[in-house]
C-alpha cells in the first residue's frame, strides 16, 4: 500500500507541475500584441485627484485555485514542485499511517474477556484461535505468550517474551513516522533556499542595471517570499498529522501494556 501511495504521489506532482508551466507560457502576454501607439496630438486632460489604495494591486477576484496556480508558477515552477513533492509524499505516508493504526485498534476489554473464558476453560488452542482472527498488535501480543505457555514455559519467562514482542511492535507502529518527519524539517529549508536564490537574483539585477529601484528587486524578493511560505506551510500542515499520529501510537501502546499485565495476571490466575 505504501508503494502504491508513493507512485500516486510522484505522477500527481509531475502533472501538476507540467501543468503550471504550461500555463505560465500561455500566460506570458504577447509583446507585439501590446504595442500600442499614443497619437502624437493628443493631450491627456487632468484627472481629478482619487485616493489610491496602496494594496489594489495585491487584491484579486481570480478564485482561490488560480491564485495559487499564479504563486507557484511565480515562485519557480521547478523549484516549488520541490515543495510539494514534500506535501504530497508526506501525506501519502500520513494518510497510510492513518488507515494502519485505525485498523490496529481494537476493543481491548472484549478482547480480554473473550481469552480470559479461553484460558479458564483450559481451551488455550481456541484462546490461540481468537488471536489469529483478530487484528492488530494487542491480539500479536497475547498469541506470543499463549504458545509460550503451550510450550510449558514458566511465567517469568512468558512475560519476558511478551515484553520483548511487545517492542517489536512497537517498532512497527512508528514506522514511516521518520519520513514524515523528514518532509517536516526538508520544507522549510527548501523555502529558505528559495529565500536566498531570490535575494541572489535581486542583486543580480542590481549588478546589471547599475541602479537600485523597488521594480528592480520586487521580482527576486517575491519568489523568496513565495518559496518560504510555501516551505512553511508545508511544514505545518505534516506538522499536525505528525502530532496527531503520535497521539494514536501512544493509546495504542498503553493499550498494549494495559493487555500485557491482564494477559499475565490471567494466566497467573488461571493456569494449572
Amino acid at each position: 500500500m505504501k508503494k502504491f501511495f508513493m507512485f500516486l504521489a510522484v505522477v500527481g506532482v509531475m502533472s501538476i507541475s507540467a501543468q503550471f508551466q504550461a500555463n505560465a507560457q500561455e500566460t506570458q502576454p504577447d509583446p507585439a500584441a501590446t504595442e500600442q501607439v499614443a497619437p502624437a496630438d493628443e493631450t491627456v486632460a487632468p484627472a481629478d485627484e482619487e485616493v489610491v489604495d496602496p494594496f489594489a494591486a495585491g487584491k484579486s477576484d481570480q478564485p482561490l485555485h488560480q491564485q495559487l496556480k499564479k504563486l507557484f508558477i511565480d515562485g519557480g515552477a521547478a523549484f516549488m514542485s520541490l515543495v510539494l513533492l514534500c506535501l504530497i509524499l508526506g501525506l501519502a505516508i500520513a494518510i497510510e499511517r492513518i488507515i494502519t493504526l485505525s485498523l490496529a485498534q481494537i476493543n481491548t476489554k472484549s478482547f480480554g474477556e473473550k481469552i480470559e473464558e479461553k484460558i479458564k476453560a483450559g481451551d488455550y488452542d481456541g484462546a490461540l484461535d481468537v488471536c489469529r482472527n483478530t487484528r492488530g498488535p494487542v491480539a500479536s501480543i497475547y498469541y506470543q505468550g499463549l504458545l509460550r505457555v503451550k510450550e510449558g514455559q514458566d511465567i517469568e519467562n512468558i512475560e519476558k517474551s511478551i515484553i520483548s514482542y511487545g517492542s517489536v511492535q512497537m517498532g512497527a507502529l512508528q514506522n514511516g513516522m521518520t519520513w514524515i518527519s523528514l518532509f517536516i524539517g526538508i520544507a522549510p529549508q527548501l523555502g529558505f533556499m528559495g529565500t536566498v536564490l531570490g535575494l541572489i537574483e535581486a542583486f543580480n539585477a542590481i549588478e546589471v542595471a547599475g541602479d537600485i529601484s523597488p521594480a528592480l528587486v520586487a521580482g527576486g524578493m517575491k519568489v523568496a517570499l513565495i518559496t518560504t511560505v510555501g516551505g512553511l506551510v508545508v511544514a505545518i500542515i505534516l506538522q499536525l498529522f505528525y502530532n496527531y499520529l503520535i497521539q494514536k501510537i501512544d493509546s495504542i501502546v498503553v493499550d498494549m501494556e494495559n493487555a500485557s499485565i491482564d494477559l499475565v495476571d490471567t494466566l497467573v490466575k488461571y493456569r494449572k
